[in-house]
């Protein structure tokens, strides 16, 4: 398998990481799309939306959307519960990353850690500050009544959750305000084999 993505993004982080978990092999590679490489004719010829990740299976099949791949990746593993009400609960929990968690958390932290670009953005960051703050509030909530998204095992939702929300501080969410959402952070993290995204090149 070959996972298209870029080292510091949360989206491409969740394929590679639900990999390893698995003991599956793959090949890196490494897509500048800060940089433009996603719009150019080679990438988009893998995925017209223009976007990271992107799985090739072994048979040439290609996967796009990082919580798709996560599903197709953990079925059958604990990672993901059999059909029925518990699975539901992970959907929306990665219905609720995609929608209401990352276009501002991870927003937030691609503008001003690794674009740099904040002093350009003023307006558009104050929006992901309000609406990032109120996804946090929706997971504190939850993770005070249980130790994972959804229930008392990790799965998939905490993967996807997961990914921007333990680098949340690069986008100026200090998570001392959502101490049961740190907590689980922090459970996640102790988790064997989960990785951290890495923080951005100094300036």
């Amino acid at each position: 398998m070959r996972l298209h993505g870029m080292t510091g993004s949360g989206n491409c982080w969740k394929p590679a990481q639900m990999l390893r978990l698995l003991g599956r092999d793959f090949d890196w590679v490494e897509v500048d799309t800060n940089g433009g490489e996603t719009r150019r004719p080679p990438f988009l010829a893998l995925n017209p939306a223009g976007k990271v990740p992107v799985l090739e299976l072994d048979d040439g099949t290609v996967l796009t959307e990082s919580n798709a791949i996560l599903l197709h990746l953990a079925e059958g593993s604990p990672w993901l519960p059999p059909p029925g009400q518990a699975r539901t609960r992970v959907y929306q929990w990665l219905f609720f990353e995609q929608y209401s968690h990352e276009p501002y958390i991870a927003v937030a932290r691609n503008l001003m850690a690794w674009k740099r670009e904040a002093h350009l953005h003023r307006e558009r960051l104050a929006d992901c500050a309000t609406r990032g703050a109120a996804a946090l509030d929706v997971m504190e909530r939850a993770l005070a009544a249980a130790p994972f998204l959804a229930g008392d095992t990790p799965s998939v939702a905490d993967l996807a959750l997961f990914a921007y929300t333990h680098r949340a501080d690069e986008g100026g969410f200090d998570l001392a305000r959502w101490p049961a959402v740190q907590g689980w952070v922090d459970r996640v993290a102790a988790l064997p084999g989960i990785t951290t995204l890495p923080r951005p090149p100094a300036a």
